[in-house]
């Protein structure tokens, strides 16, 4: 049995949703402020986090940073608001995925779901830990980013959508298999959160955004991982 930290002050809306949770066996428990949530985490850990954004005591951007800090906990972030920039907002403080409120049950179960399986998945024995091109390493044992010696900071959600990509090098990818890989959804046709997590990208590693060369856009096919540009 999975078990999900739910930080939400509605009670009534954190009742419902556990109550439902726990239908499908997942054992939920339920904080009201965010300023608890990281004493409920250590005393019980769970196997990921559902976190609201506005909380009493601590608001959820915060309370998904101060977790970052110390652990990659699967974070799954309720927002009420649809605007592109708080869910881009909460994916670059380190969330995993978003669910717009009023939340629907069954998709937020098929979200959890989701991410439990990346995040539980056993990496197959094939797969090396550290790749390597050219003056770029990502050593994926202990989550590392080195360009040209320097080590560089990337969020968490950006991470793990560049190690998607650099393991498919110099093969495109659409943004629905990406989203799927990523996130575990397909796209709706307007999630642009894989764009802008690649704008962050290229910006990170000196990448034209006018003329990109180590993460090139295929227009009408999604985005390449350039193996030979990172040589430069």
């Amino acid at each position: 049995m999975n078990k999900v930290l739910l930080i939400e002050d509605d009670a009534r809306l954190a009742g419902l949703i556990s109550e439902y949770l726990q239908r499908y066996d997942f054992q939920t428990r339920v904080v009201l402020r965010g300023d608890q949530a990281l004493t409920a985490i250590e005393a019980d850990p769970p196997d990921v986090v559902v976190l609201d954004l506005m909380l009493p005591g601590m608001d959820g951007f915060d309370v998904c940073r101060q977790i970052r800090k110390q652990s990659d906990l699967p974070i799954v972030m309720l927002t009420a608001r649809a605007d592109l920039f708080d869910q881009v907002t909460g994916l670059e403080v380190g969330a995993d995925d978003y669910v717009l409120k009023p939340v629907e049950p069954r998709l937020l179960l098929a979200r959890l779901r989701a991410i439990l399986r990346r995040s539980q998945a056993q990496p197959q024995a094939a797969m090396p830990s550290l790749l390597s091109y050219g003056g770029l390493q990502i050593d994926m044992s202990a989550r590392q980013v080195y360009w040209r010696g320097e080590e560089i900071d990337l969020k968490t959600a950006d991470y793990n959508l560049f190690v998607i990509l650099a393991q498919a090098a110099g093969r495109v990818l659409s943004r629905d298999e990406l989203l799927r890989r990523w996130r575990g959804i397909g796209f709706d046709g307007v999630d642009r959160t894989v764009d802008v997590s690649i704008s962050r990208l290229r910006r990170h590693f000196a990448d034209d955004a006018h003329e990109p060369r180590k993460i090139k856009t295929v227009w009408g096919r999604g985005y390449l991982f350039s193996p030979i540009a990172w040589e430069d």
